[in-house]
């Protein structure tokens, strides 16, 4: 069964070929930049967790697949749980101090905390 989900094609002009077929253009996928070139803030968050602490780290740039690398990287090394979604690295607990030094022994060298 095709695919034929109208919010896809707004925007296109009515085709009267029975065997048109739109095309939507796909996203691409952003390259990871180099480690030394990335720009990641550390910070501390305690908003909307029920007064649990986290520690976030925002503001990589690439794929998924290297952000759930890094996140599962830090979490063994900091040995917490945590998670890694919509380009963010939460980590249960105040690890600020120690993500930093880990990430700059990784080679992440524009690592801040904020």
């Amino acid at each position: 069964m095709k695919k034929n989900d109208w919010k896809e094609r707004l925007g296109v002009t009515y085709s009267t070929n029975p065997d048109f077929v739109y095309q939507a253009e796909a996203a691409e996928d952003a390259a990871t930049l180099p480690k030394g070139k990335q720009r990641l803030r550390i910070t501390l968050d305690k908003r909307n967790r029920g007064g649990k602490t986290v520690t976030l780290i925002t503001g990589f740039r690439g794929t998924d697949d290297d952000l759930e690398a890094l996140g599962k990287m830090l979490k063994v090394k900091c040995g917490v749980g945590g998670s890694t979604k919509d380009g963010e690295i939460i980590l249960q607990g105040d690890f600020r101090q120690k993500a930093l030094e880990l990430l700059a022994k990784d080679g992440y060298s524009g690592s801040r905390i904020v």
